[in-house]
């Protein structure tokens, strides 16, 4: 039997994601690989760029829905008054608190979040 590659290629491109998933899943089982791209490679071409970072910057993106709410979150974070942290919200996208551990950046997270703030963490 002749492997014909054009035919191939035409039947991944009708493909679902699904059945290409399923796919690369019945290859690795039968080939004993991996798709996975090897995390090692990466590691070492980046060198001393590949530092883990240790401080982080949490800004949020905008108040969504719950604005008082988010506001009262934002007071007890930053320890603003309620006309500065106000401002803060209502100037968003703006930095809340910089130089922050990732557990602190994750805790203030999860509080903005709950009340409906949209957050990025940098």
């Amino acid at each position: 039997m002749a492997l014909n590659i054009e035919e191939i290629i035409a039947s991944v491109k009708e493909a679902t994601v699904l059945e290409l998933n399923d796919l690369v899943k019945a290859i690795e089982e039968e080939f004993g690989v991996t798709a996975a791209a090897p995390v090692a490679a990466g590691a070492a071409a980046g060198g001393a760029a590949a530092e883990e970072q240790t401080e982080f910057t949490v800004e949020l993106a905008s108040a969504g829905d719950q604005k008082i709410k988010v506001i009262k979150v934002v007071r007890e974070i930053t320890g603003l008054g309620l006309k500065e942290a106000k401002e803060v919200v209502d100037n968003a996208p703006k930095a809340l608190k910089e130089g922050v551990s990732k557990e602190e950046a994750d805790e203030i997270v999860a509080k903005l979040e709950e009340v409906g703030a949209n957050v990025a963490v940098k």
